[in-house]
């Protein structure tokens, strides 16, 4: 059966009335509110939520992955503006997303408007889009909505972002000098081992000397990175451990490593392994630490500040660390409360 929308003045109080009603046509509807005492100034028949619509829904093109944080802060902003100049919340969401490029963010808005028009509201309406507005996103927005206050949120939630882009950039930036003094020393100590070494191998190929074990070691490091290879000597080629020259595998080192650590972190133990060592790491455990406090501090008080309860507020700052070790520590201090 069809549900209605509607809006009325109570004949006995004189008090705007917004609710829904079901009918299966809008007479009936008409009939139904005015049998309960109120006198209909606007009826809409309700649609069908968005994500209850079937095949291609207009205006939408395909996306992939997350929406880049740059693009929410912004949007955020432009919405916390629009909301204090008075717009009504779907003309302003209609507004920010005919402004949007095609992509993710502009999927989650058109979709957000089909399910406020469908009657969610606008925490329900966004929670349908984890991709764009994660769960913090969604309970600062449903603490405005039910403190009357949504355009403050928005300035608080704005402005939250905005700070966290602002750590994001001095972290980046501090991490700089060290990822290019590391990067050069590596270059030297590749160029070393490549070229300089194997003239020393030549050498004491000549002196016909059983070479110390560190030696050794050195030697045939720097064989398989020039040649792929170990042992031999003179015109006696090496026994092949590389198809092709070490050097060639350096550049993919970094997707190495990066692949072992994701393959580390799908377990638990291997996750929390990884993060206590991130924070103990020598001079980048510090700043990772203070940059997951900072986090931490900043999204609990500004969940506090929009009157989240503080059990609640707890669990979304434990789901936003990304860090095994910190989700721990919150999880016994909620435990505790």
């Amino acid at each position: 059966m069809p549900t209605f929308m509607f809006e009325a003045i109570d004949a006995a109080t004189g008090k705007e009335i917004r609710d829904t009603v079901d009918a299966t046509n809008e007479n009936e509807a008409q009939a139904t509110i005015r049998s309960m005492g109120y006198m209909v100034t606007k009826i809409k028949a309700q649609k069908a939520s968005a994500s209850a619509a079937g095949g291609k829904k207009p205006g939408r093109t395909f996306a992939l992955g997350k929406v880049k944080q740059k693009e929410l802060t912004l949007f955020t902003r432009q919405l916390s503006i629009l909301q204090d100049a008075g717009l009504p919340i779907l003309r302003s969401l209609k507004v920010l997303a005919e402004m949007q490029k095609p992509g993710g963010l502009k999927n989650a808005l058109l979709d957000t408007c089909d399910e406020i028009e469908g009657g969610s509201t606008l925490s329900e309406a966004m929670s349908k889009s984890p991709k764009c507005f994660d769960r913090l996103y969604c309970n600062m927005i449903r603490a405005g909505e039910a403190g009357g206050a949504l355009e403050v949120i928005l300035r608080r939630l704005s402005e939250f972002m905005e700070r966290a882009s602002a750590l994001r950039r001095k972290v980046k930036g501090a991490l700089v000098y060290p990822i290019v003094v590391i990067s050069v020393a590596v270059g030297i100590l590749s160029f070393i081992m490549i070229t300089i070494v194997p003239q020393f191998k030549t050498i004491f190929d000549d002196f016909g000397t059983t070479l110390p074990p560190m030696t050794q070691v050195l030697i045939d490091i720097s064989s398989i990175l020039s040649t792929g290879t170990v042992g031999g000597s003179g015109d006696v080629p090496g026994r092949a451990v590389l198809p092709l020259p070490g050097w060639c595998f350096i550049p993919l080192v970094p997707f190495a490593f990066m692949w072992f650590i994701k393959i580390v972190r799908m377990s638990n133990y291997g996750a929390m392994g990884w993060d206590l060592f991130t924070l103990k790491m020598p001079v980048f455990g510090a700043l990772v630490e203070k940059n997951l406090v900072a986090r931490c501090c900043r999204t609990l008080g500004t969940l506090l500040g929009a009157g989240v309860p503080i059990l609640e507020g707890l669990n979304i700052t434990k789901e936003t660390t990304g860090n095994k070790m910190f989700e721990k520590m919150f999880s016994h201090v909620s435990d505790r409360i």
